[in-house]
């Protein structure tokens, strides 16, 4: 499997569509091709299209998801990644494979990979920092999540900001009391999309309590 066989066929379908090809579609091919070599799906990467970006990076998701997958191959596809970020510059295309590419392999490794991230001048891959603990919060490990908020709660990128939203949301899930508290100390401070994305899931009441905490 190739990258020049992956566009063959994405073109083939695009035949069948008017407009853009669905992003069901590109997903569907990606998981056919998951046995691409990496350096292949670099190729495929470090291409101008979206579409065949989209493809190279859910093909990094399903190498990564895949039980099969060995260790080294794991950390190429880590690799292939962290090297080739410049390539991932949309926010979708880090949702698509931060939490498995990134979190999955870092699981069980330093988490301090993360935190370099999240440090850097890179919008996105300060978004990919915080994306990629969404593989911890499903093992119930939130530690990262909240520690990485912290660092990034004043961002001032949207990208950023709605991804600190959203993780300590879904990591507050796991403990409530604890989401309470990180907002107890950044609700006033953080920027309002922020807020909103990490409220989200209470009920009104809660809602309304550290909507009025920021407007005072």
């Amino acid at each position: 499997m190739t990258a020049k066989e992956f566009i063959s066929t994405l073109q083939i379908i695009a035949q069948e569509y008017s407009k853009a090809i669905p992003k069901r579609e590109i997903f569907s091919l990606a998981k056919e091709f998951q046995q691409m070599p990496v350096p292949e799906v670099i190729k495929l990467l470090q291409n101008e299209s979206d579409d065949h970006r989209i493809g190279a990076v859910s093909i990094l998701d399903w190498k990564a998801r895949n039980k099969k997958t060995s260790d080294i191959e794991k950390e190429a596809i880590y690799r292939a990644y962290i090297d080739n970020h410049q390539w991932i510059d949309d926010w979708g295309l880090v949702d698509r494979a931060a939490p498995y590419v990134v979190g999955g392999y870092l699981y069980d490794k330093s988490r301090k990979p993360l935190y370099q991230l999240a440090k850097s001048q890179n919008p996105l891959e300060r978004r990919t920092a915080m994306v990629s603990t969404y593989y911890f919060i499903r093992k119930n490990d939130i530690e990262d999540t909240f520690k990485l908020a912290e660092m990034l709660v004043h961002d001032s990128h949207k990208s950023v900001q709605t991804a600190v939203g959203s993780w300590v949301r879904e990591a507050g899930k796991r403990d409530e009391l604890k989401l309470k508290s990180f907002l107890d100390k950044y609700a006033e401070t953080m920027p309002r999309i922020t807020l909103r994305y990490a409220i989200e899931k209470f009920d009104r009441q809660t809602k309304d309590y550290y909507l009025g905490v920021q407007s005072k």
